[in-house]
């Protein structure tokens, strides 16, 4: 059965016109802002009686009016029906329906197993692999494609069947390509200083130090190892992230112990010479040895292993993947490419998701009558077959347990298969599946579809008459981990605090200093019309923010732009609101210093506003404390416009 926020949800899309009629939609602290296509299916009037809506503002973007706490929840429910994610497109094709709701199911699953999985020193730091290669994987794929057609075309001209005049060209491509591959080492210092919270340029230096810029024959650096010369790029993208992760600590250190008048010009002076010379005389020798280590030995085992070792590592690489471990695999990966010119290692992890691709292939043939299923996997297997897995794995095979088992036995059979025919290798990291085969190495393209046609035939004969349960057949996919029920636990909270108290006054001090307001004044419906209830509003003089009453922080929106909290007595829930549509400002202007579940008192520091942002970028700082739950209010006293300081008592509230 729906629960309430599914069903104000789905009333809510009943009278805009649906989730067509939808371009994107987010939650600020007060209101749901939704995007319409198109404003002629919006019906005012009937989203005005849904039980539940406070008020509607139909303007450039039609606000709807929920109330602190419930707004989130319900535009949580009403994205994840879709399947994106606030402030996403929402789709419009049917193709794209489909999509989107494998793309939920997916999304559900993989939060639900992430959820399970103990945060551990190394899982973070694996967490942060990912984040610095993440944002390089487009330019991996695109330089990559244009080395492949760069290779492709050289080896034409090389075979007579292009005129020499193409070799200009080839050049240039080259070129191209070697403007990611010839300097990688400082894209991977700059996002790795982004990390770990230090400067981007400073990490840009070491990542360019690895490179021994300026080193030139006969002029040498001594390893300090083996007493042979330095190589340039020695250590690889392993000696950058080892360089610049102790560079966040060095940074730091100096920023936190030179004076702030100096600290511009002898932080980074101090912090590049010293990490230098680290990185030339210890690192570098260090992870060169490491690097070198690696790759021999994962050639070692391939040369030795043939498809035994394939059979291992693509039956494995997706339960890798759940734990999180192949995040470890990308700076490997761009030292053999550094080292060897590719990886041989992508193409047979790569088989891992054909073979969840032809075990979709076998449920869709076997289980034709779930239409659940069907409908699923229809929307999961185009962007499997070009490499993106997520979708099959968390929406198809693992709910159902038993096909993601006989999806790996698929991958493991094709990485048998490329690992046979041997010096199949990528040029770049990218997408896996069709997408990787403009990547591949030495013309083993060939080489490599047959390991895909291979995964994709395992997967689908494993699934097909081993790995398809009785229940998939007729039902439902379900998903087998079992569910916490947050919104359940959320309402029950919500009651257990809204339960009738005596009757008590209610003191509430100014937030802010600066021009007290009557709340109908304020530039904006929503408030001035007391669509969320009643309190008062303070133009503020003075950025310093305090508790207006004593009580318990409840939440705080991530744009740090409004609070609300419990008050210690008369169980009222108050809402501060800093400024007018600052939620588009993302923090900025903002420092909060509580956090929800903290014990405040009226009058304490909570955070600091920057008004002359706020008024740089067009908005209006009014303060706002409002009442959300007036039910509880039997009456408050008037308010004058005057000026008043922050701590003043400017506003009371008796309960019923």
């Amino acid at each position: 059965m729906a629960d309430k926020y599914s069903e104000l949800g789905r009333e809510i899309y009943a009278n805009i016109g649906g989730p067509n009629n939808v371009k994107s939609m987010y939650h600020c602290m007060t209101r749901l802002r939704i995007k319409i296509r198109d404003n002629s299916k919006v019906d005012i009037q009937d989203l005005k009686d849904i039980d539940g809506v406070l008020g509607v503002v139909n303007a450039d973007t039609l606000e709807i009016v929920l109330g602190s706490g419930v707004n989130a929840k319900v535009a949580q429910d009403m994205v994840s029906q879709v399947g994106v994610k606030e402030n996403e497109e929402f789709p419009t094709s049917t193709y794209q329906s489909e999509k989107s709701e494998v793309q939920a199911k997916a999304a559900e699953v993989h939060a639900q197993h992430k959820a399970q999985l103990k945060q551990t020193w190394w899982r973070k730091a694996l967490g942060h692999i990912s984040a610095i290669f993440i944002p390089l994987i487009p330019a991996f794929i695109g330089a990559g494609l244009i080395s492949g057609v760069a290779g492709i075309l050289r080896n034409m001209l090389t075979a007579k069947m292009l005129p020499g005049s193409w070799n200009l060209g080839v050049t240039i491509l080259s070129m191209i390509a070697s403007a990611l591959f010839a300097y990688l080492n400082i894209y991977v210092g700059i996002n790795t200083a982004k990390e770990f919270g230090a400067t981007p340029a400073l990490g840009g230096i070491i990542g360019g130090v690895v490179l021994l810029p300026g080193i030139a024959a006969p002029v040498t650096i001594p390893n300090v190892l083996d007493g042979k010369p330095l190589a340039a790029g020695q250590g690889g993208i392993i000696g950058v992230l080892l360089a610049v992760w102790l560079l966040s600590y060095v940074e730091k250190w100096f920023h936190k112990h030179i004076p702030d008048s100096v600290d511009i010009i002898f932080t980074p002076f101090f912090t590049v010479l010293i990490m230098g010379l680290f990185t030339v005389f210890a690192i570098m020798p260090i992870a060169g040895w490491i690097s070198n280590s690696l790759v021999g030995g994962i050639n070692w085992v391939l040369d030795v292993g043939g498809p035994v070792a394939g059979f291992i590592l693509g039956l494995f690489f997706l339960p890798m993947v759940m734990l999180g471990l192949h995040q470890i695999l990308t700076p490997i990966h761009l030292s053999m490419i550094q080292k060897m010119g590719y990886t041989p290692l992508l193409p047979i992890l790569a088989m891992a998701g054909a073979g969840q691709v032809g075990a979709a292939i076998a449920l869709w043939a076997k289980c034709r009558k779930n239409k659940d299923l069907v409908r699923l996997i229809k929307g999961a297997l185009p962007v499997g077959i070009l490499g993106v897995g997520e979708p099959l794995i968390y929406g198809v095979t693992l709910p159902l347990g038993r096909p993601f088992i006989t999806a790996c036995v698929g991958g493991g059979i094709g990485g048998a298969v490329v690992a046979a025919f041997g010096h199949v290798g990528s040029i770049a990291i990218g997408p896996s599946g069709v997408a990787l085969i403009p990547l591949i190495a030495n013309n083993m393209w060939w080489a490599y579809c047959i390991g895909l046609l291979s995964a994709y035939a395992g997967g689908f004969v494993a699934t097909y008459f081993w790995g398809v349960h009785k229940d998939a057949i007729k039902g439902k996919v379900e998903n087998p981990t079992p569910e916490v029920s947050e919104r359940r636990a959320a309402e029950k909270h919500a009651d257990n605090l809204n339960m009738p108290s005596e009757k008590v006054e209610i003191s509430f001090e100014a937030p802010v200093s600066g021009d007290l307001e009557k709340i109908e004044e304020v530039k904006d419906d929503v408030f001035s019309q007391k669509m969320l209830g009643d309190g008062f509003a303070i133009d503020p003089s003075n950025g310093t923010v305090v508790a207006p009453v004593d009580g318990k922080i409840d939440t705080v929106m991530n744009t740090k732009h409004a609070i609300t909290l419990k008050t210690s007595k008369g169980n009222l829930d108050v809402l501060m609101h800093l400024g007018l549509d600052t939620v588009e400002l993302k923090g900025a202007p903002f420092e909060i210093d509580v956090k929800p579940g903290d014990l405040v008192n009226a009058g304490e520091k909570i955070g600091t506003m920057d008004i002359a942002a706020i008024k740089k970028a067009g908005k209006d700082p009014v303060v706002l404390t409002i009442i959300a739950n007036m039910d509880h209010i039997d009456q408050v006293s008037k308010v004058e416009d005057s000026p008043v300081k922050a701590g003043q008592v400017v506003f009371k509230a008796m309960t019923k």
